[in-house]
């Protein structure tokens, strides 16, 4: 070998950027249905998990039940179906260590830098490597197709407005996605800002030790009480094997959730009544559902949060804890003064005020050593981007467990490589016909979503080029689609040879 070529960067078929749940969920279906092809997961942090290993807060949980969240290869068997953070990061280690994923994975590996070369059908990416001792050094990787399964939020970096008088508190202030271990809450008095789903998860899990929890929230949020554990799905697993009982009850949550999320579309006025209704009937408290829990935006406008159990409302019922539906004036020493006047002391104040949105785990994009502008590019399929070839991105549902939409992308990647493949492309590129109506990638009115949307690409006004909130539309059609029609082609024949760089 000469001195040249051994320096050659190391080339794989299929780079994965992210080892979360939607990363391992992709290399299980790229070694199963693309096999032979060579493939790394490169994960910036310590460990995989993504969400499920960042958050550490008390009472982390998912908001979707874990048979629609789960992965459909993979049975779970847990009693509870709204599971805690520890179980799903327990379920995703399993699922890397049972099919050799976690071999795969490269730890403290950022990807800073993509750019695709035309001339050879290959991206070049720059890392930069992070030694357990903290030293970092920068290096080429170079790859057929890129795969981003990073979400769609910072990790590094969460949604924290400034407070006016914040630095006169003199209390303790947290923000959920930098939790301090071993935080002593005991016997205090604890406001949480914000009522998304992390605020309703905050508040009952910190009102078993603290003296008194406080949402505080500018507006009511949609909050729905849920079994913690599905007792149907309990008698369909004593009743059958794990793989057909897990097939079955997935089936059933699916078709349950997408026929809510319709009724409440279709039917908000009645929607809004029924979950009032719900609500009223917990907290026997019919002016707190009015002024606390009946927002002005209908049902599904923003993702609804759930709460197993009704462990939220049973907090409030049991005077561990209150919801304050008002505006910050200011921070005074001893906790929060409200506009209205009322002071809010507090020994601890968590700032649960949402996420930052990053465009595919801060990847920049750029062809032939000129930078993308993602915001105006269009999305086939709700995966790859128009004007990048080789590239694809995993975004799950909005209104529906993410890892329904995420499979299903990851399953048309695997179709679009041996597509390639048995065509004799280097590369594809999605390219529509026709103009497109621009619409926003996400399409809902939550804050952390409007902040930021204008930095992601659209979507079109038809299939394939719109983002349908349907897993039954999508899982007839996605893996069905007409490649040839709207995926252009580069023959291999039509690259030439990467020169090795000494």
């Amino acid at each position: 070998m000469t001195e040249t070529a051994a320096a050659a960067p190391e080339h794989l078929d299929v780079v994965i950027v992210g080892a979360g749940l939607s990363g391992i969920g992709a290399a299980y279906r790229l070694q199963t249905e693309c096999r032979g092809k060579t493939y790394a997961i490169l994960e910036a942090r310590d460990t995989l998990g993504g969400t499920w290993d960042l958050f550490k807060y008390p009472g982390i949980r998912s908001d979707s039940d874990m048979f629609t969240l789960g992965y459909p290869f993979k049975p779970w068997r847990d009693a509870k179906s709204i599971a805690d953070g520890p179980s799903i990061l327990r379920y995703i280690t399993e699922t890397a260590s049972e099919h050799g994923i976690d071999r795969h994975i490269r730890y403290r590996t950022k990807v800073i830098a993509a750019d695709w070369d035309s001339g050879t059908a290959r991206w070049t990416l720059t890392l930069e490597q992070r030694a357990e001792s903290g030293a970092t050094e920068t290096r080429t990787l170079t790859c057929g197709f890129l795969y981003a399964c990073a979400g769609y939020y910072d990790y590094d970096r969460p949604y924290a407005p400034e407070f006016p008088g914040s630095s006169s508190f003199a209390g303790e202030m947290v923000h959920p996605q930098f939790w301090p271990e071993h935080f002593d809450y005991r016997g205090k008095r604890v406001v949480v800002i914000g009522s998304g789903a992390t605020a309703v998860t905050l508040v009952p899990a910190m009102a078993e030790q603290a003296q008194l929890v406080t949402m505080l929230q500018r507006s009511p949020t949609w909050i729905s009480a849920v079994p913690g554990r599905d007792k149907v799905a309990d008698k369909i697993r004593e009743l059958l094997p794990p793989r057909p009982a897990h097939r079955l009850i997935r089936t059933k949550n699916i078709l349950f959730g997408i026929g809510f999320y319709q009724y409440c579309r279709r039917r908000p006025e009645a929607a809004r009544k029924l979950l009032t209704g719900l609500t009223a009937r917990i907290l026997q408290d019919d002016q707190a559902v009015a002024e606390h829990f009946t927002p002005s935006y209908n049902p599904w406008d923003q993702r609804l949060c759930a709460v197993p159990d009704a462990d939220f409302f049973k907090a409030m019922r049991k005077g561990k804890a209150e919801v304050v539906t008002d505006h910050i004036d200011t921070f005074v020493p001893e906790g929060i003064r409200l506009k209205s006047g009322r002071v809010l002391e507090a020994d601890v104040v968590i700032t649960a005020t949402g996420l930052q949105l990053l465009a595919f785990g801060g990847i920049a994009p750029s062809v032939d050593g000129a930078r993308v502008e993602l915001s105006d590019q269009f999305v086939w399929q709700g995966t790859m981007l128009t004007g990048v070839p080789n590239f694809a991105v995993c975004i799950g549902y909005t209104n529906a467990s993410w890892t329904l939409r995420a499979d299903l992308t990851s399953r048309l990647i695997c179709k679009v490589l041996n597509h390639m493949d048995r065509k004799g492309y280097a590369a594809v590129v999605p390219e529509p016909q026709g103009e497109l109506g621009e619409h926003p990638l996400l399409d809902l009115a939550s804050g952390y979503i409007q902040r930021s949307i204008g930095d992601f690409p659209r979507q079109g006004d038809r299939h394939p080029w719109k983002v349908r909130q349907n897993y039954l539309l999508d899982s007839a059609t996605t893996l069905r689609t007409d490649l040839d029609k709207t995926l252009t082609g580069t023959p291999r024949s039509a690259v030439r040879s990467p020169v090795p760089v000494s």
